[in-house]
C-alpha cells in the first residue's frame, strides 16, 4: 500500500512525538526512539519535517544507493548514541536502585546505543555494543557518572561496526508491531513509574506528618518546664514514673507488712497471752487469751492446739514458745507448758 505525504505530515503533526509517522512509514525503531524520548527531547521531532518527503518514498519502494563500504560516518548519529546512551543509562539507575549498578548501567546504555544505531536501514552488531558497555562499567566500578565514558565507548564501538540492515525481509503485521513496541515502552517506563509513586507517596507521608510534628515542637517547652519542675521537686512526679524509679516497695516488705497487720487484728492493742508450740507433727500453733474478756483461741491445726496444753515434744521433739506479751520465754523439749497460762 502506497504511502501518501499529507498522511505522514498529518500524523507528524498530531502525534509526532509519539512517532506515529514513523509507525506509518515502517520505521519501528526510529518510532521506538521518539516513544522513549519524546520526539528526541523535542529536537528530533522537528527535524522530521525536512526528512519526511525522502522517507516516504523510500517506504513506497525508492531505494536509497548503498555505498560498497557500508554506511557512511555520521557525527549526528555518533553524538545520539551517546546522548541516549547516557539517558537510558541515568533511567535505570533511578529506575532499578534493587539491581546492582555494574548488571543494570551497562545494559542499559548499551540498549540506548543499539537503539540509536539501529534508525533507518543501518544497525550494529549488538554483542560488540554490549561487550564494550560492560568493560567500560566495569573499569569505573559502576558508578553513576560512568554513564560519560560507558555510553562513549559503546557508541565508538557501534559506530566503528555499523552496517546495512538486510533487505527483501518480509514486514511483519501491525497488530505484532504494535505490541512489540508496547512491550518495549512498558520494560522502560514500568520501573520508572514505580519509583515515581514510592518518592510521590513518601512526600505525601512527609506532608502529612508535618501537622503532628508541629504540634509536638510547640508542646515542646511546656513538657521541658514540666520535667524540670519534677526534677527540682516542686511537683511530685507520677506513679507510674517513681515505680520506673525503683520507688516500689519490694513485695518481701509488703509481706512484713500484711503480717503485721495480720497480728495486729489478731492479737489486739489491749495485751494479751499467748504460747506457740511445734509439735511432733511438724506443725506450729499458737494460743492467746485476751487480758481483760478472757475469749482463748488457736491458730494452727488443733492437734497443735492441744499439745499447747500438754508437753509439747512428740515423737519427732520440738520447742515450745510461752509468754506473755511483749515478751515470751523459751523452754526445751519434755517440759509441759507454764502452769497458770490458760
Amino acid at each position: 500500500m502506497a504511502k501518501r505525504l499529507l498522511v505522514a505530515y498529518g500524523l507528524w503533526a498530531l502525534g509526532g512525538p509519539l512517532g506515529l509517522h514513523h509507525i506509518y512509514l515502517g520505521r519501528d525503531s526510529h518510532a521506538l526512539l521518539w516513544m522513549l524520548t519524546l520526539g528526541g527531547f523535542g529536537g528530533g521531532w522537528l527535524w522530521d519535517f525536512w526528512h519526511l518527503p525522502g522517507w516516504v518514498a523510500a517506504a513506497n519502494g525508492a531505494g536509497v544507493p548503498r555505498g560498497p563500504q557500508g554506511p557512511a560516518p555520521s557525527p549526528l548519529r555518533l553524538v545520539g548514541q551517546v546522548v541516549v546512551g547516557m539517558y537510558f543509562g541515568l533511567a535505570a539507575a533511578l529506575g532499578l536502585p534493587w539491581v546492582p549498578a555494574l548488571l543494570a548501567q551497562p545494559l542499559a546504555v548499551g540498549l540506548g546505543v543499539q537503539l540509536v544505531s539501529s534508525v533507518g536501514d543501518q544497525t550494529a552488531e549488538a554483542p560488540s555494543t554490549l561487550a564494550a558497555a560492560f568493560l567500560t562499567s566495569l573499569l569505573f566500578q559502576g558508578r553513576v557518572l560512568a554513564v560519560l565514558p560507558t555510553s562513549l565507548a559503546a557508541s565508538l564501538v557501534a559506530h566503528r561496526h555499523r552496517r546495512y540492515k538486510p533487505g527483501g525481509m518480509p514486514r511483519p503485521r501491525l497488530a505484532a508491531r504494535l505490541y512489540h513496541l508496547g512491550l518495549a515502552c512498558l520494560a522502560f517506563a514500568a520501573p520508572l513509574a514505580c519509583r515515581g509513586l514510592s518518592i510521590t507517596a513518601g512526600v505525601l507521608g512527609t506532608i502529612l506528618a508535618l501537622p503532628r510534628a508541629t504540634i509536638e515542637l510547640l508542646l515542646l517547652p511546656l513538657r521541658a518546664t514540666r520535667l524540670l519542675a519534677e526534677i527540682l521537686g516542686f511537683t511530685g512526679g507520677s506513679p507510674a514514673r517513681e515505680r520506673g524509679a525503683g520507688l516500689e516497695p519490694s513485695s518481701w516488705s509488703q509481706r512484713q507488712q500484711q503480717a503485721y497487720e495480720v497480728q495486729d487484728a489478731v492479737l489486739g492493742t489491749q495485751g494479751y497471752q499467748g504460747v506457740a508450740a511445734l509439735g511432733g507433727g511438724g506443725g506450729i500453733g499458737f494460743g492467746c487469751c485476751h487480758a481483760r474478756r478472757g475469749h482463748r483461741f488457736f491458730l494452727g491445726s488443733p492437734a497443735v492446739a492441744e499439745g499447747t496444753r500438754s508437753p509439747t515434744h512428740g515423737p519427732g521433739g520440738g520447742w515450745g514458745l510461752a509468754g506473755s506479751h511483749p515478751s515470751a520465754s523459751l523452754w526445751p523439749p519434755g517440759a509441759g507448758s507454764p502452769s497458770g497460762l490458760f
